[in-house]
């Protein structure tokens, strides 16, 4: 099935970044383990790697494995919306794949939470798989591949008598479900995540409310950059229904094991 409706938010002879609509996979796994949205894979995904080729031929070769991922530095889950980037070519492609290594590229996100969260706060916690699953959690038992992951993240409202807060969140480390595992560690889920949050949803929403809103970064020729995608409208209808009740103030809050 092919993609439709991708928004380019900029381009140029390196880089391409879109504004990846939620409900598309960005590329095709080799086996199920690697799995990154909630629901199994279907013929009738679509496939945001289809769409390149089929517009920017040239990233045929360009990646690490561009055979499943071409051009794709880094990736989202199916169902989070948002800015990716894009090379296409292999020199850039390493540029910015050494960036990513590095954690020079800044990515926020915004995600609307169960609860009342106040302030800031910094999330520490080492994330693996569990056996037999694609699920990750901070649980230290029995889980493998543990990796570090570290994400910050700042309240922006507060809605619903304290129900709900949106957050504006950064992760400073690029594990597999970082931010939908450290929110959930916390006791806070993001609204409509199916695999990490509540199982009875509360809010009419078929997608989690997890959005990429910026990337910021320094360009090869040494411009600094930073790409914004706005919203969806259907994340944005949410928030309207919402009546917001209050707004805190900020203090700083540490998780950590």
């Amino acid at each position: 099935m092919g993609v439709k409706n991708i928004d380019i938010i900029y381009e140029n002879e390196d880089i391409l970044v879109i504004n990846k609509p939620a409900g598309v996979l960005v590329h095709r796994e080799t086996n199920t383990s690697n799995i990154v949205s909630n629901d199994k894979k279907t013929e009738k995904d679509e496939i945001l790697t289809d769409w390149l080729l089929k517009y920017y031929p040239e990233i045929k070769n360009v990646g690490d494995n561009p055979k499943i991922r071409p051009g794709i530095v880094h990736r989202l889950d199916k169902d989070t919306s948002g800015v990716l980037l894009i090379a296409k070519n292999q020199k850039t492609f390493d540029y910015l794949k050494s960036l990513f290594q590095k954690r020079e590229i800044k990515k926020t996100y915004l995600a609307l939470v169960y609860g009342k969260l106040l302030g800031k706060g910094v999330i520490k916690k080492p994330i693996g798989i569990k056996p037999g699953s694609i699920k990750r959690s901070t649980n230290a038992g029995h889980l493998k591949m543990i990796k570090d992951a570290i994400t910050e993240y700042r309240v922006l409202k507060i809605f619903k008598r304290g129900e709900f807060s949106l957050l504006e969140v950064t992760p400073l480390t690029g594990k597999t479900h970082q931010i939908r595992v450290h929110l959930a560690s916390i006791g806070h889920p993001i609204v409509g995540d199916k695999l990490y949050g509540k199982k009875k949803q509360d809010i009419p929403l078929k997608r989690q409310f997890l959005h990429a809103y910026s990337l910021e970064f320094n360009l090869p020729n040494n411009g600094k950059i930073k790409i914004e995608a706005d919203l969806p409208y259907e994340l944005q209808e949410i928030l309207e229904s919402l009546s917001l009740a209050s707004e805190e103030k900020t203090e700083i809050i540490a998780y950590d094991d």
